[in-house]
């Protein structure tokens, strides 16, 4: 059996197209052997190798998903979709409340947050009479209650303020 030397002369990384995997060339110099037998040894372990890679890469892609953008722009309260007024973040057509980032919804929306309540109106109508802040008035449970509009008379929109106001 002769002896077989490799010298290694470098590597350069080959990437496919898109996001697929991608490879090191390792360029070597063979030195007193045969180079049949290298190559038998050599492609006998290019499928290790490439599956380790393609390993590699999906367990890298699991660890560190690409970062998802959140808008942070603000919801726009009242909006339009499907025809109807919208006074707070809504769950049609998802899992989820959203909110349009539009008067009229032109397909700009975000998910919603912890922020993003529908906001009180002040002051508004209520009876006959305007109101300046969040008012127990005509809530049979005896908590505070605002308008989402500045006449609740006419739009029957509210939302129920903190329990300690």
């Amino acid at each position: 059996m002769k002896k077989v030397s490799l010298i290694l002369k470098g590597t350069t990384q080959l990437k496919t197209r898109g996001s697929g995997p991608s490879a090191t060339v390792y360029f070597i110099e063979v030195k007193s052997g045969t180079l049949p037998l290298l190559m038998g040894f050599l492609l006998s372990w290019t499928p290790f190798v490439c599956e380790q890679q393609i390993l590699k890469e999906e367990l890298i892609s699991h660890l560190h998903p690409p970062k998802q953008e959140i808008s942070v722009a603000n919801c726009v309260f009242p909006f339009i979709y499907g025809d109807e007024l919208h006074f707070n973040c809504i769950s049609t057509h998802s899992d989820f409340d959203w909110c349009s980032l539009d008067f009229h919804f032109k397909g700009r929306w975000r998910y919603c947050t912890a922020l993003d309540p529908p906001i009180c109106v002040f002051p508004f109508q209520f009876r006959k009479k305007a109101i300046y802040e969040c008012t127990k008035e005509g809530y049979i449970l005896n908590r505070s209650w605002c308008s989402l509009t500045d006449n609740y008379n006419k739009d029957k929109k509210w939302k129920q303020c903190s329990p300690h106001k």
